[in-house]
């Protein structure tokens, strides 16, 4: 499955990726990888984490048209990655936010989403109303889902390293 995200087909169908997994289960190192090759086949992609996308967001709301100019930005790339998906709870600025920049990529753009939190958890981790519907909807119907495991590496690698 990894070999065949890596040749980008799922960019050109419009599909997103979710890599769910424990701590340390490389889904920040598949996420790049995929943002990586799909530079290597000429697509425009960007990587960022979720603390890092929302304190974008609350800086873009303080400036004349900040929020227009942070949306399209998100929305022009082809392949948007997305780390740390869902690791605080949003706030309802952020849950619109996250609405409207899912809804213009929605058939548009593909977006990976990494994060350790099962797909059953997301609701309530975005707030369990009308948002979290929509927000969910925009995702779940045209995803690749991809389950890293419960093995941290960085341990694993770290006990290789002290032997």
């Amino acid at each position: 499955m990894i070999a065949g995200l890596g040749t980008c087909s799922f960019i050109d169908r419009q599909q997103n990726v979710v890599f769910q997994g424990f701590t340390g289960s490389e889904k920040s190192y598949l996420g790049c990888a995929l943002a990586k090759a799909a530079c290597l086949h000429r697509v425009r992609a960007h990587y960022i984490r979720m603390p890092e996308l929302e304190e974008a967001w609350q800086m873009a709301r303080d400036k004349p048209a900040g929020t227009t100019k942070f949306l399209n930005k998100y929305t022009a790339f082809t392949l948007l990655v997305i780390d740390e998906w869902l690791l605080d709870e949003p706030d309802e600025s952020t849950r619109s936010m996250l609405l409207e920049l899912l809804e213009r990529r929605y058939d548009q753009a593909s977006t990976v989403f990494c994060t350790q939190y099962a797909q059953r958890d997301w609701h309530q981790r975005l707030g369990s109303g009308v948002h979290a519907d929509a927000i969910m909807d925009r995702i779940v119907h045209n995803t690749i889902w991809v389950e890293t495991g419960g093995h941290n590496m960085r341990e694993h690698t770290a006990d290789l390293v002290t032997v």
